[in-house]
């Protein structure tokens, strides 16, 4: 039987604008796939990623169509197929696992009666049979208590318990090639890497062949074996996954290592100038022109070819550039960059927002408690629980943990939207009421919040003049010309052209909604903003110019951040100090220095060894129990269900003790600080990644 699995030669697709003109999406693109390969495919957003995925899948968008080329599933071409014949191939030879597995779940189906309805679907599979399938797949993905979990609605799942059983309904039909759509973006580090880790070991006892369609190049590089870059349609490299990290051929591919913060570095990752050019925006001559540092007028007017760069290995090295020997022989692209001054002495600055033991819950109130409490049901342990901290003015102050530690919680108290069931929260010196309501009018504008999703926080129906002008209407007096003035200047703050005030969300790409939201929490002229996930969908090259542009309004303003984040690199990129949270309790704080070298509390030291780094080889440790617990204990260190390294009784019964590891860290752990720092995490050096050695494995 043929190794190759799949072929697509000079692929273009597109769609048809209300103009009529045939806009391209995919552009001349040929790849081959052997079977039981791993490829990764990243670029930015826009790129054409998602939509060539799945064209392999023999799937246009409404209104799409195939302009040029072919896709072949061995040898059968997929667009020449009926729908019957298609039916066929998609979901049993071919699947997908999406981003959102929540929104490819059916809420309101059980999971047994999901994955049991592909298995009858394509196997033909009934009775017992089928039941025993379906647990056996729900195990393979390792899920704990198949019998129990089976039985759950979607809601009742926690996020990477979904991800985990979208997985399961994509190797239902036993695929030859599986389509993995952005699988971890979103998911916090521990959960990410058990996942990585799950479907390394997939592809390897089953030999099924994976395309990894990803923006996290630390993921990438943790499970393919092969690379192809993607820029405006097109792919610009392609090669063997240690290849191309250590000597990336394309000024592109230069651009995007360059841009991915490292855990082992402080400082900020250099963001690419530019964008992409957006579908239609086609020219003579090479697409990345415009961004490139190389480029001449032959790039201006040549289109180049994807060629054999002089790389010798057992998978070919090719480039799409005219200049890749200049490329090669340029060396690293200098991808770190100092844009502020770290420091210890944060007691020395004013204080800004004060928390002292702070518990927050969502346990039931009112008559609902009453009634609860009169059926004898005890009351669960608050959500967040004696949390006290202090930010100074112009400080980062970031919190890290995982899915359910309570960062957004404390983030939502902070802002007035939940209040705390006990505790102070001091801002300057007035102690801030629970609710924003209460809260006196001049306080409103001085806190504010940049969410996650800018598409769920930015009014879709609004210009951005609208969207900026609603907030200096609110707190300033001024007039519409001082209004309208204003909002240029916001606009070109966050590094966006006066033309971007007439846009619509939907008119903006994902970095651009971002920075918008930016200004929009800066058009209140805050002292505290408050960051909650803020770069975790972004591509790292976005992700890399948004960090730059929120150090930038730092260092101008003096304004102080609540980073919140599950991306530890990125965390140690911006942040000044570090608290380490897990179920609502500060594990572990520090200036940000400390907190990324010995001594760890376990629970840090799980989190910075699940990390991905981009560096082809490395391997996750999973140190703790794959575990989402519901509940923070009652009593005993909050992390004693889990920790690696236990050491009895006492963990369960006794509050951790407060031990000083350097000035200003703190680390709450029972084990002392001698025995912590004998770590187990060995953090992969910068000149280690400068020369992307291997990693994990070669140490």
């Amino acid at each position: 039987m043929s190794q190759k699995l799949l072929q697509v030669e000079g692929l273009t697709t597109g769609y048809r604008s209300r103009a009529g003109h045939i806009v391209q999406v995919i552009r001349n693109v040929s790849l081959e796939m052997q079977r039981g390969e791993t490829l990764g495919l990243v670029g930015e957003s826009g790129c054409g990623k998602t939509t060539f995925g799945m064209t392999l899948l023999g799937h246009l968008r409404p209104g799409g169509q195939v302009i040029a080329g072919s896709v072949r599933f061995e040898g059968l071409d997929l667009f020449g197929l009926g729908p019957d014949e298609l039916a066929t191939i998609r979901g049993q030879r071919v699947a997908v696992i999406p981003q959102s597995a929540s929104s490819a779940l059916t809420p309101t189906m059980r999971v047994a009666d999901q994955i049991a309805e592909v298995l009858a679907l394509h196997l033909g599979l009934a009775g017992s049979e089928l039941q025993e399938r379906t647990l056996e797949l729900l195990s393979q993905a390792r899920l704990p208590q198949v019998d129990e979990l089976a039985r759950r609605f979607p809601h009742e799942l926690s996020g990477g318990q979904l991800q985990r059983v979208a997985i399961a309904m994509g190797l239902a039909g036993r695929p030859e090639l599986l389509v993995l759509d952005e699988p971890t973006t979103g998911l916090d580090v521990t959960t990410q890497a058990h996942i990585l880790d799950l479907l390394r070991e997939i592809q390897v006892s089953t030999g099924t062949a994976m395309l990894y369609i990803s923006h996290d190049m630390g993921a990438i590089a943790r499970v393919c074996d092969r690379l192809a870059v993607m820029y405006s349609g097109e792919i610009v490299e392609d090669g063997a996954i240690e290849d191309v990290f250590a000597h990336p051929a394309h000024p592109y591919t230069r651009g995007l290592l360059g841009s991915v913060p490292r855990l082992s570095y402080s400082g900020l990752p250099r963001a690419m100038a530019g964008r992409p050019p957006a579908p239609g925006e086609d020219a003579v001559g090479c697409a990345f022109v415009p961004r490139c540092a190389f480029a001449d007028e032959t790039c201006k007017t040549i289109d180049p070819a994807l060629e054999p760069t002089d790389r010798v290995g057992k998978i070919p090295h090719l480039a799409q550039c005219h200049h890749w020997r200049r490329v090669l022989a340029s060396g690293a692209a200098g991808w770190m960059q100092d844009l502020k001054a770290r420091t210890n002495k944060a007691a020395e600055q004013e204080p800004l927002l004060e928390l002292a033991e702070v518990d927050i819950t969502y346990a039931k109130r009112g008559l609902a408690a009453f009634l609860a409490r009169w059926r004898g049901e005890p009351e669960p342990p608050p959500t967040v629980s004696g949390f006290s901290i202090t930010i100074h003015r112009g400080e980062t102050l970031a919190l890290v943990g995982e899915s359910g530690s309570g960062k957004s919680t404390i983030a939502r108290a902070i802002a007035g939207l939940l209040p705390p069931r006990s505790g102070r929260i001091r801002f300057g010196k007035q102690d801030l009421a629970a609710e924003v309501e209460s809260r006196p009018a001049e306080i409103h504008h001085k806190i504010q919040i940049i969410f996650q999703n800018p598409d769920a926080s930015l009014n879709p129906r609004h210009t951005v003049k609208q969207l900026l002008d609603a907030p200096l209407r609110l707190y300033f007096d001024m007039d519409r010309k001082g209004r309208l003035a204003r909002s240029g200047t916001l606009i070109e703050e966050v590094r966006l052209t006066p033309r971007y005030l007439e846009r619509h969300p939907g008119q903006m790409s994902g970095g651009e909604k971002q920075r918008v939201a930016v200004a929009r929490a800066f058009a209140a002229e805050p002292d505290l903003v408050l960051c909650d996930e803020v770069t975790s969908a972004l591509d790292v090259s976005v992700q890399a110019a948004v960090l730059e542009l929120l150090a930038g309004l730092q260092a101008d303003r003096g304004v102080a951040y609540l980073f919140i984040s599950h991306d530890l690199a990125v965390v140690r990129a911006i942040a000044d100090r570090v608290a380490v949270l897990y179920q609502g309790r500060i594990c572990e704080l520090g200036p940000v220095a400390d907190i990324y070298s010995p001594p760890y509390h376990p629970y840090t030291e799980t989190l910075l060894a699940a990390a991905p780094e981009p560096v082809p080889g490395a391997r996750a440790q999973l140190l703790a129990k794959d575990v989402q617990e519901a509940d923070p204990p009652a009593r005993g260190c909050c992390f004693q269900r889990r920790c690696p390294r236990r050491i009895g009784s006492i963990c369960d019964d006794e509050t951790p003790p407060g031990q000083i590891a350097a000035e200003g860290h703190v680390i709450r752990c029972h084990i002392p600080l001698a025995e912590l720092r004998e770590s187990q995490v060995d953090l992969i050096s910068p000149a280690d990644i400068e020369t992307h050695g291997v990693g994990a494995d070669a140490r």
